[in-house]
């Protein structure tokens, strides 16, 4: 059985755990919570010392720490349905889609929130270790946010899902990029036709659902 560490609703392990429910994987789910600091404690530092969730033990007590690790796990462990495209040219597909959907998507709305949020003071990196906040970074994360979206939503005109004609990874990326910019003020809502409809178009889906914020 796996054992998966999370915190529900945050933006990281939802990642993981989106990959999980599309997979119907039995999983076991430890709550670590985030809020009270529990990630730096002695116990979690034992399991993760990087202090970040999600973490995933497998049934042989491997620890991966990471979500590339854990999606390049599950994805070869539990082959079907394939998250990372069938094709040799789908999976480049949902290669470069997961690339820039974390770098100008999901790290641009971290690098706006963790420079800019008062609770955050002395955490603008996830972590052991503490970094001071830059306002200057949380502008530019703002900024390159709406780039992208302008990006995203060029991307999904005419089409169903991101990256192939199946939902993939890239979605699961893209599904956790929009809904949490909500938490700095910048959901696509009002202005990205095509990317509204194609978020609108998941809200039943269930690992979508399950796991919303």
């Amino acid at each position: 059985m796996l054992t998966f560490y999370n915190f529900p609703k945050a933006p990281s392990p939802r990642r993981a755990e989106m990959v999980l429910i599309e997979k119907d994987i039995s999983y076991d789910n430890v709550t670590v919570d985030l809020a009270s600091g529990e990630h730096f404690g002695d116990a979690f530092r034992a399991i993760n010392p990087s202090c970040t969730v999600p973490a995933l033990k497998t049934g042989s007590g491997e620890v991966l720490t990471d979500n590339h690790g854990i999606l390049a796990y599950l994805e070869a462990t539990y082959p079907e349905p394939p998250l990372l495209g069938r094709t040799a040219l789908e999976k480049a597909a949902v290669a470069s889609w997961q690339a820039r959907i974390e770098f100008e998507g999901l790290l641009a709305i971290a690098e706006a929130l963790r420079n800019s949020a008062p609770a955050m003071k002395g955490r603008a990196l996830t972590g052991p270790h503490s970094y001071e906040q830059i306002p200057a970074l949380a502008e530019r994360g703002v900024k390159r946010l709406g780039i992208f979206w302008e990006v995203l939503d060029q991307q999904l005109e005419g089409r169903d899902y991101v990256a192939t004609n199946d939902f993939t990874a890239a979605d699961i990326l893209a599904v956790v990029a929009v809904d949490f910019a909500k938490i700095i003020r910048q959901s696509p809502r009002q202005h990205f036709a095509n990317l509204w409809r194609w978020r609108e178009s998941l809200h039943e889906r269930p690992s979508v659902a399950k796991t919303a914020p």
